[in-house]
């Protein structure tokens, strides 16, 4: 049987650059699906593509309206091809209305000189000496990841005492497991709950309005990590006049930085 992931993310081709998907319960969210799916099924339209060329290594989405349960079409359209990047231009809509759209960037990697400059977190223990975090009474989305927060951190508590820092360390991977690959990659980008949810301690009406994610590994470092769990990090710089932003980076389970990403969200008291 199919992975949820492969099932929310299936696309048929139709004609003039176009697919058509349906969007899938398993992924629902407090209004429409999950933002990290819509993400996933765009990338995955330009790397079904014919012309594709290369991996990804930018993809911005930006979210003009909510998805509606139901079927949807996807356009990606190839807009320029150089020696070493690719352009994309993809769109989501539903009856011809936009409900996404998005650009993303190919590129031919080739071997060069290279050095990290961020480094992991330190201190997280193992995944496995650490609980999987509760998904009962959360998005059905939730049920969809394994997560397992730092000791101190876990999720977010809703008391409504407002704490000092909307910083969260965790391990998180697909549930059930499933080796890791572009697409999930691009959903995992935006598996942190909402900064303001972590520094107010309580659930305030959100929506995601940009989320631009950076791939900095390649596709053979992604199948090295399989279905281990990957290690992430998310905080938010400042909350003001509606809108707050959210920096995360994704962690390969041997220190690897393997995507980081920035989102702007719209949030209401």
């Amino acid at each position: 049987m199919d992975h949820p992931l492969d099932q929310a993310t299936r696309i048929t081709p139709m004609a003039d650059h176009r697919w058509q998907g349906t969007t899938q319960a398993a992924y629902a969210n407090m209004v429409g699906p999950f933002g990290g799916i819509t993400c996933a099924v765009l990338l995955h339209a330009a790397l079904q593509h014919p012309q594709r060329a290369g991996d990804p290594i930018a993809l911005t989405v930006n979210f003009a309206g909510p998805v509606a349960d139901g079927a949807f079409e996807v356009e990606a359209r190839p807009l320029r091809t150089n020696r070493s990047t690719q352009h994309w231009s993809l769109m989501l809509t539903q009856d011809g209305v936009p409900c996404a759209s998005a650009s993303a960037v190919f590129a031919q990697r080739r071997p060069t000189w290279g050095a990290p400059e961020s480094r992991p977190p330190a201190g997280m223990p193992a995944p496995d000496a650490l609980p999987m975090a509760p998904s009962e009474g959360r998005p059905a989305w939730v049920r969809c990841y394994d997560m397992r927060f730092a000791p101190g951190e876990e999720a977010f508590g809703l008391d409504g005492h407002e704490q000092a820092h909307s910083e969260s360390r965790l391990w998180v991977r697909d549930a059930p497991p499933r080796p890791l690959d572009f697409v999930a990659l691009a959903a995992l980008a935006d598996s942190f709950f909402p900064r303001v949810f972590v520094r107010r301690r309580r659930v305030a009406p959100i929506g995601t309005i940009t989320l631009s994610t950076y791939f900095h590994a390649d596709a053979a470092m992604l199948a090295a990590q399989g279905d281990r769990h990957l290690l992430g990090t998310a905080r938010a710089q400042v909350f003001r006049d509606g809108y707050h932003d959210q920096s995360a980076t994704l962690w390969s389970h041997d220190g690897h930085l393997l995507a980081s990403a920035h989102q702007m969200v719209y949030y209401r008291d």
